[in-house]
């Protein structure tokens, strides 16, 4: 069994590979966790390995915000140094700090 460490941590920023969006890391999956469908919906010579970490972003686009799920192949991290704007971020991270959102906790 193939032991598979994340390369990017919970609050970082990381932008697409590919596409032009960027997100904060609010999940990880060791390896790929969603449905068949889904990847099948994926260009097949786009696909990414399913044997690889990937994230669940609250991601923003010039246009909008959504959740979005990617594998570490087609991440790189952001370098603007600009926070995200995405309207979730306050229900799982506190303010954005030398380019990361550290989580907040809360007691319910």
């Amino acid at each position: 069994m193939r032991t598979t460490r994340a390369k990017y941590s919970l609050g970082q920023v990381v932008r697409h590979r590919k596409h032009p969006f960027r997100g904060v890391v609010f999940d990880v999956d060791a390896m790929f966790s969603n449905t068949q469908e889904w990847y099948d919906a994926i260009p097949e010579d786009s696909r990414p390995a399913k044997d690889q970490p990937f994230y669940h972003l609250l991601a923003e686009n010039d246009h909008s915000y959504y959740v979005a799920y990617v594998s570490e192949q087609n991440l790189v991290p952001d370098d603007t140094g600009e926070p995200v704007d995405h309207p979730d971020l306050s229900d799982l991270f506190g303010e954005f700090e030398d380019g990361h959102y550290p989580l907040q906790f809360q007691l319910n």
